[in-house]
C-alpha cells in the first residue's frame, strides 16, 4: 500500500476521518480511492459531490510528496489504520485517525495500557498522587499515554521514566517541533522509552482546535482513563467525556471540595462519570489487574451463595450462563435499570464474587 497515496487521503479536503474510513471501505485502498471516478464516489455514504471533486485535488499529493520527505529525512514511523501495528483500540473509534506519526519505539498494543490527564497547574497534592500511582503500577508495565503538556501530563511522563515503564506522548502538531517548548529535553528523553506520536503532518502549529482532536487519541488508544487532579474546565475533563463516549473506564483521584484543580475530578465522579480511586491498588481490582486467584474456591459454590438477593441471583445466572459482559448487554438481560444494575454490581463486588474488566465489562471471580 503506497504511503503517498495514505498520506494525499488525509490532506484531501472535504475528507475528514470518517468519510476516509467509507471511502476506504467501498474502495479497498487509497489508491483506489483516487481511481474511482466521481459518479461512483458520490454514491458512498458521507460522500457528496462537493468532496467528490476535491479527490485528486494536486495540492494533497504535493502536501503529502513533501511530508515523505520529511518522514525519510527523520526517520518518522507511519501506522495506517489497516496496518497491524496500528492501536487496536483506537481503531474501535468511530473517528480514529487514518494515520499516525511516530517517533520512538513502544508497542501500543500491550496488555495493558493507560491514559493519565489533568490540570496544567499541578498541586503538590497531585504531583505526589501521580507519583505514588506509577510507582506502585510499575509492576504491571504498562504503557502510559498523555499529552506532553504541562503539570500532570508532563509528571505522568517523568515518574514513568522514572519507573521505567513505558510513556506515549500525544501531541497536538507536527513532529517538526515540540510544545511547549520547556518539555524538549522531556520529550528526546521519552524516545528511548516510548514516544512521541501524532496525527498531524509536520508543519502543522499548536493550534487550539488542535488538542480536543489530539484527546480523543489520548483516550482511545488506552483501557481507561485516569484524571488525576482537574478543575471544572480544561481537556482533562474533554478527554475523560471522550473516553466515557468511547465506553472505556474513567477514574478520578477525589479531592477537597474547597480546592480548584479537584473541583473537576469531583464533578466527574459525583456525576457517575468517573470511578473514584485513591490508590492504586484501587485501579487494579477495577481494571481486574489483581491476582484473583484466592477467590477461585468461590466459584463452584455461586449457587449457593449466602443471601443473594433476587437481582444478585438473577446477574449471576446470567453470567454462569452467558460469560463475561458488558454492563449494557447485563441490563438488557437482567430486566434492570441502570441505577439498579449499579447497586447490585456493588454488592456483588463488595462480596468478591465480581469483577471488573476493561471497558465495563464484568465477569465471575
Amino acid at each position: 500500500m503506497s504511503l503517498l497515496h495514505q498520506i494525499a487521503l488525509t490532506c484531501t479536503p472535504e475528507v475528514g476521518d470518517v468519510t476516509a474510513r467509507n471511502l476506504l471501505s467501498y474502495c479497498g485502498s487509497p489508491e483506489e480511492v483516487f481511481k474511482t471516478k466521481k459518479n461512483q464516489l458520490t454514491k458512498i455514504p458521507g460522500v457528496g459531490p462537493k468532496t467528490a471533486d476535491q479527490i485528486g485535488n494536486p495540492i494533497a499529493f504535493e502536501r503529502a510528496e513533501r511530508e515523505l520527505r520529511f518522514i525519510e529525512k527523520y526517520k518518522i514511523k507511519s501506522c495506517f489504520i489497516t496496518d497491524d501495528t496500528y492501536p487496536k483500540r483506537l481503531k474501535n473509534c468511530a473517528d480514529a485517525p487514518m494515520l499516525l506519526y511516530f517517533k520512538g519505539e513502544a508497542d501500543f498494543n500491550c496488555g495493558k495500557v493507560i491514559s493519565i490527564v489533568g490540570t496544567r497547574s499541578a498541586t503538590n497534592y497531585g504531583r505526589d498522587l501521580c507519583k505514588q500511582l506509577l510507582i506502585d503500577l510499575k509492576i504491571h508495565q504498562p504503557l502510559v499515554v498523555s499529552g506532553l503538556a504541562h503539570g500532570i501530563d508532563s509528571m505522568a511522563h517523568k515518574e514513568c521514566l522514572k519507573n521505567n515503564i513505558s510513556t506515549i506522548g500525544v501531541l497536538g502538531h507536527g513532529l517538526d517541533r515540540i510544545y511547549p517548548a520547556q518539555n524538549r529535553s522531556l520529550a528526546e528523553s521519552m524516545l528511548s522509552c516510548g514516544g512521541l506520536l501524532t496525527e498531524f503532518t509536520s508543519e502543522t502549529i499548536p493550534g487550539r482546535e488542535n488538542f480536543p482532536r489530539r484527546n480523543r487519541i489520548i483516550a482511545g488508544m488506552a483501557d481507561a482513563t485516569i484524571v488525576v487532579e482537574a478543575s471544572t474546565k480544561g481537556g482533562a475533563l474533554i478527554t475523560a467525556e471522550i473516553a466515557n463516549s468511547y465506553n472505556r473506564d474513567v477514574f478520578a483521584f477525589p479531592g477537597k471540595v474547597t480546592d480548584e484543580y479537584s473541583a473537576g475530578c469531583n464533578y466527574l465522579i459525583k456525576t457517575h462519570r468517573a470511578s473514584l480511586i485513591s490508590k492504586a491498588s484501587d485501579l487494579e481490582y477495577l481494571l481486574g489487574w489483581t491476582n484473583t486467584s484466592s477467590l477461585q474456591n468461590v466459584k463452584p459454590q455461586l449457587s449457593l451463595m449466602l443471601n443473594l438477593s433476587p437481582d444478585e441471583k438473577r446477574l449471576v445466572d446470567v453470567l454462569q450462563e452467558k460469560g463475561n459482559m458488558a454492563v449494557d448487554e447485563l441490563a438488557l438481560l437482567c430486566q434492570l435499570p441502570q441505577s439498579k444494575l449499579a447497586i447490585t454490581i456493588l454488592g456483588l463486588e463488595m462480596q468478591g464474587l465480581l469483577i471488573a474488566l476493561p471497558g465495563k465489562v464484568y465477569k465471575l471471580a
